[in-house]
């Protein structure tokens, strides 16, 4: 069996699974900081014909996942955003400088829908990227997430303490003031992207939402939205079966 390991090394967390060209035997999810913890969930695996992954976080993390990787023959394959894969064409000013998770995840996105779409990932940063009907990545927008953001307001701002708050209309305490900010603030930029988006196609497109944030904003979006675990992951897989190197 041609095995496929899929590796998601993002900011603050790796997911991974294993794939058998069909469907996903195991999938798993382990902070960075958890080397052990990630060595102990792969080491008694099948081994892998193919790895393929994403990386965002800094080269040293990517050489210390390459090392835990070397208990098997197989060398991993990092991808990089390239001009035109899997269907989807890419408009970065420089291609290669899309980040390589937006990448997976704006393909992952096209093979599930085949028409214009938002897709949405809220982790750490929450990434907002358009796809046209065609398949064009026409752009999308960086901007904190919600730990990142409310850490950032209590940090530059001696007076405000981190505390976690509550989402509320009106908010009457501090905590749940900012917690409701970084809420809205979130979902507004989801609905102005889908707002410019449904201009540029004439419809109003279907969200696809993804990270460990998109269960806080999916349920208060005002779009039609699909949930979507792990979709860098199932981009990879993709990327993987056009290269040949899983089974179809």
């Amino acid at each position: 069996m041609a095995y496929l390991m899929a590796i998601d090394s993002g900011n603050t967390r790796v997911k991974w699974g294993l794939h058998d060209g069909c469907s996903w035997l195991i999938q798993g999810d382990v902070a960075q900081d958890r080397s052990m913890a990630l060595r102990q969930a792969w080491q008694d695996l099948p081994e892998p014909l193919y790895v393929m992954g994403s990386n965002v976080a800094n080269t040293k993390t990517k050489a210390a996942l390459s090392e835990m990787l070397s208990c098997w023959e197989v060398k991993p394959k990092w991808i990089t955003a390239l001009a035109h894969q899997c269907g989807v064409r890419n408009y970065y000013a420089d291609p290669s400088l899309l980040g390589s998770d937006r990448w997976a995840a704006l393909i992952a996105a096209w093979g599930l829908q085949r028409q214009g779409c938002l897709v949405v990932d809220v982790g750490t940063a929450m990434t907002v990227d358009t796809l046209s009907d065609t398949g064009e990545f026409l752009g999308g927008i960086i901007v904190p997430g919600l730990g990142l953001m409310k850490k950032l307001l209590a940090t530059n701002t001696t007076s405000l303490q981190r505390q976690e708050g509550e989402l509320h209309d009106y908010p009457d305490n501090t905590a749940d003031a900012i917690h409701s900010g970084a809420i809205q603030a979130l979902i507004g930029a989801v609905e102005r992207m889908n707002a410019m988006l449904t201009v540029t196609l004439g419809y109003v497109p279907e969200c696809i939402i993804s990270g460990g944030g998109s269960q806080q904003l999916e349920s208060r979006l005002s779009m039609n939205t699909n949930v979507v675990d792990n979709l860098v992951l199932e981009g990879l897989v993709l990327i993987a079966k056009e290269n040949s190197r899983i089974p179809v």
